[in-house]
């Protein structure tokens, strides 16, 4: 069996028993107990597992606060992504955007670009563009009043009506098994949107590199950019070297 495919089952049997020894991981995975130790170090150094003497547990996973509160966090990190996120898409693009705080400044440092069409769930996001003359699409469905984003089954139905030649969406977690978001309906959405899209652009600060989320958005291997403030430390960067990803990181702007 494949290192890959091994810490992926090592990683599906500590989710359903929360804690488990070497010693039960090596019986079930018929691996010896020094193949299995080297595994769970390595998957808790990307953050998939926590490691303890004999044996694994879950990730303690973080918890988002309130998008008020997200809104003033990392803020010059998330502007420097955001900025250099923009300057990726030539004339012509059509892109899709999820809501977050990071794709909420993207779309300020989006604003003006008449040679760009955007689709996108956020009425926030949607407004800030088509008042500087972006031309807009706006997903209706069930209205977060917290976010200013729709979702649900409707808005992801009506994700489906469009073809676009790009995806931004931004994540609570990063880590070797893919993209991940702690509330379902924004998953739902931006899995729809990457169904959609030819190209997909991860954007986020590195407070959510290593970070363990409720639910996965996308492999890595689907990602075809990803826009940070601070190179991946070695783990992940090897995981996203060997998914094909192209990272970028983004250069400071001004204060």
């Amino acid at each position: 069996m494949k290192p890959e495919m091994r810490r992926e089952r090592i990683v599906d049997r500590v989710r359903e028993c929360e804690r488990i020894s070497v010693e039960a991981l090596a019986d079930w995975l018929g691996s010896s107990r020094e193949t299995i130790r080297r595994d769970l170090t390595w998957l808790a150094d990307a953050g998939r597992i926590r490691k303890y003497h004999g044996g694994a547990a879950l990730a303690e996973v973080h918890r988002e606060g309130g998008f008020a509160a997200r809104l003033v966090e990392a803020v010059h990190e998330k502007r420097a992504i955001a900025a250099a996120a923009a300057a990726l898409f030539p004339a012509g693009s059509t892109i899709f955007i999820d809501v977050g705080t990071t794709t909420l400044m993207f779309a300020d440092a989006l604003s003006g670009r008449t040679d760009v069409t955007v689709i996108t769930n956020g009425m926030d996001i949607g407004r800030k563009l088509v008042s500087s003359g972006v031309k807009v699409f706006i997903i209706g469905g069930e209205l977060n009043p917290e976010t200013a984003e729709s979702a649900g089954p409707l808005a992801v139905e009506q994700v489906g009506h469009f073809h676009a030649s790009d995806v931004v969406i931004t994540v609570a977690g990063l880590n070797t098994g893919g993209a991940m978001d702690f509330q379902l309906d924004e998953a739902q959405i931006a899995r729809a949107m990457i169904k959609r899209a030819r190209m997909l652009t991860v954007i986020a600060d590195a407070s959510k590199l290593g970070r363990d989320a409720l639910f996965q958005v996308c492999a890595l291997e689907e990602i075809d950019r990803l826009v940070v403030d601070r190179a991946p430390e070695s783990v992940l960067a090897e995981a996203l070297a060997n998914a094909g990803v192209r990272v970028i990181v983004a250069p400071p702007v001004g204060l």
